[in-house]
């Protein structure tokens, strides 16, 4: 009897299940701390805690993960050096401050618009090359002949030995800007990725565990795992991914609304007859809009983990996640003494890191290129959690609070605070960890708001569930004005939203949120059994899928009925004949298809393929067509393999 192994590794929490093949039944299930900086020792502990006999028959391991999008949503991503070859695009904002425009760049037809300027990208790499930590490259018209880019990226890599990205690798679309954006966020991630993606390999091997390994996408799909190194980009989303279809195997929906409460964002997406809906313009993430095909959903950076903070008398919810105090108290235990001896912080001072419940941790990652000012600060760091406040009394005056966010934007330290996971321990819904802790850190937090802990933790509770249905009704009404959602959601009118397809919660507090979000909406709100561990389900429920687009078009509208180009993913080719062409495009397609299924351990005969032609031509034409979009899409099931 064979087995399938889904795990998921959240901010907060690495889960794992075990389903068994032959009914598809959930036989075991576990949850650890994800650990930082060091992945595996999480991994390991999940796997650990499962029971060894079953794992020796698993021969499927898939995997999600939602920490490439908390990093984006964090701003925690490596330094990028972004080199724009051609026509710089009309944007002129980017996730990076280093990046350059150098001659270069095609046309439309994929001819060499102007010579490729290689010196000054040889300038830019020695000045940027100890500042960055990886390279991306967009070309324009790169999806048309992508020679530019590629001549670039063999220089970096030989210069610098650094990992190179290249914008047409990740997306056959035009639209240089989203191109060039994506490349940056995927050459942000390339770090993150590898060191998940090898802790997970790693475990797996020690274990002797002979398996396929599948990531899942961030359309609900699975790719080798090994692929994930080179295009990261793709796993974002994919924790929400993995909730959708975890919600819609553990609920057995086909149609439903998700509302997956992580413990660093709240996602919302929907299923509509066992099929995500999928963004036609591309995901968009931290406020970057990019290329990568992703699964539509509405994100928010609320999540269980979630920053709450003070100031100016308003309570605040994220977007930086902390751990929580409840948790961290079993870590360290002087916590609870901190808090109870915290000193009271001049409301003029309070930001969100000058908090009377807000400390912060070494991480253990290697520092590197600090300015005077962040070594300063991180040398005060010992192993046990310091406020903002004690590092001020050391330093003689107040730590700048910019120093302490590029701290923790570049890793190097963590926060910790009062969260939504602390109010729900204070208000008795949720009471796994330290509630002492949780209760005193409420305690100094309500005096600067003049409330009562239990109101604090009350209004805590109804903001992240009013967050949670602010995303719900603006993914269902897209178009309505945020200021309307929020009035119908305010109680102070004698109307309500209803929803009419179910709503599954999915997160480890989803439950303590239910009754909540029924207040707000009119709906049926389903938490089903095992909704705590839905992604790590989810990350096995996904389908090898793969959808391959090629474009051809005359050479000459002057002769448009000889010499054709063809533009795939393999490059640019050229045929005397339009009926050779699209013989072309269809082989190449199906042979693409193909390979992706086989890295997935899907068997050609267990794989689905169509094949679609688009043509565009003015009226009355009589000719061969001035467009052709040859679509050919692959499906398998990669449990398959379980039935064996």
């Amino acid at each position: 009897m064979h087995f399938g192994l889904g795990i998921d590794a959240g901010g907060t929490y690495t889960d794992a299940v075990l389903i068994r093949g032959s009914d598809g039944a959930i036989v075991d299930s576990k949850k650890a701390f994800t650990t930082y900086p060091d992945l595996q020792e999480g991994i390991r502990n999940v796997l650990d805690s499962l029971d060894p006999e079953l794992l020796k028959n698993v021969n499927l391991v898939s995997v999600s993960t939602t920490l490439s999008t908390n990093s984006l949503l964090e701003g925690t991503g490596t330094n990028v050096g972004l080199i724009i070859v051609g026509e710089k695009p009309a944007q002129t904002e980017f996730p990076t401050e280093y990046m350059m425009c150098v001659e270069g760049g095609h046309d439309p037809r994929g001819d060499e618009a102007c010579e490729l300027d290689i010196c000054s990208v040889e300038d830019f790499i020695e000045q940027t090359r100890t500042k960055v930590s990886a390279y991306a490259v967009s070309g324009y018209f790169g999806v048309r002949n992508p020679e530019h880019e590629l001549k670039v990226k063999e220089f970096i890599m030989q210069k610098t030995g650094m990992p190179v990205v290249c914008g047409y690798e990740l997306s056959q679309e035009l639209g240089a800007y989203e191109r060039a954006v994506t490349a940056v966020l995927n050459a942000q991630l390339i770090p993150i990725t590898y060191q998940f993606v090898n802790s997970v390999i790693a475990d797996i091997k020690e274990r002797g565990i002979e398996a396929r390994l599948l990531m899942l996408k961030c359309d609900g799909s699975v790719y080798n795992i090994e692929d994930a190194l080179e295009r990261p980009i793709e796993t974002i989303f994919s924790g929400p991914a993995a909730s959708l279809l975890g919600a819609s195997y553990l609920s057995k929906m086909e149609t439903c609304a998700v509302i997956d409460i992580g413990g660093t964002s709240t996602d919302v997406s929907m299923l509509y007859n066992g099929v995500p809906e999928i963004s036609s313009s591309g995901a968009v993430v931290g406020g970057w809009k990019t290329r990568v095909r992703a699964m539509k959903m509405e994100t928010s950076a609320t999540g269980g983990d979630s920053h709450i903070w003070i100031m100016d008398e308003k309570v605040h919810v994220g977007p930086r996640r902390v751990i929580p105090l409840c948790v961290a108290s079993r870590t360290y235990p002087d916590i609870l003494n901190k808090l109870k001896r915290n000193k009271v912080i001049s409301r003029g001072l309070m930001d969100e890191n000058f908090q009377p419940t807000k400390f912060f941790v070494r991480t253990g990652y290697e520092a590197l290129d600090l300015e005077d000012s962040e070594k300063e600060v991180l040398d005060l760091m010992g192993p046990d959690p310091v406020s903002a406040v004690e590092l001020s009394s050391v330093l003689n005056r107040d730590v700048p609070t910019k120093v302490l966010d590029s701290l923790v934007q570049k890793r190097l330290i963590q926060g910790i605070g009062f969260t939504p996971t602390d109010a729900l321990h204070v208000l008795g819904v949720y009471t796994k960890w330290d509630v002492d802790a949780a209760e005193t850190g409420a305690m100094n937090l309500a005096r600067y708001v003049t409330r009562g802990k239990y109101d604090l933790c009350t209004l805590v509770r109804e903001l992240v569930a009013k967050n949670m249905a602010t995303d719900l009704m603006s993914y269902i009404l897209p178009h309505h004005p945020s200021g309307m959602i929020g009035d119908l959601l305010s109680h102070e009118y004698p109307a309500k939203f209803k929803v009419e397809l179910p709503v599954v919660l999915l997160g480890g507090p989803s439950q303590a949120y239910g009754s909540e979000l029924r207040s707000l909406i009119e709906a049926d709100v389903v938490v089903p059994e095992f909704a705590d561990v839905g992604n790590a389900v989810g990350a096995l429920a996904g389908k090898g899928v793969k959808r391959i687009e090629i474009l051809i078009m005359p050479a000459s509208i002057e002769n448009p009925d000889e010499d054709f180009l063809v533009f795939s993913p393999v490059g640019r080719e050229r045929f005397l004949r339009y009926a050779d062409a699209v013989e072309f495009a269809t082989r190449t397609g199906k042979e693409l298809v193909l390979e992706y299924e086989v890295r997935c351990g899907i068997l050609e005969q267990d794989t689905k393929i169509s094949v679609s032609k688009k043509t565009t031509s003015p009226d009355n034409w009589s000719h061969p067509p001035l467009e052709t979009k040859v679509t050919v899409v692959g499906v398998g099931n990669p449990m398959m393999i379980l039935k064996d």
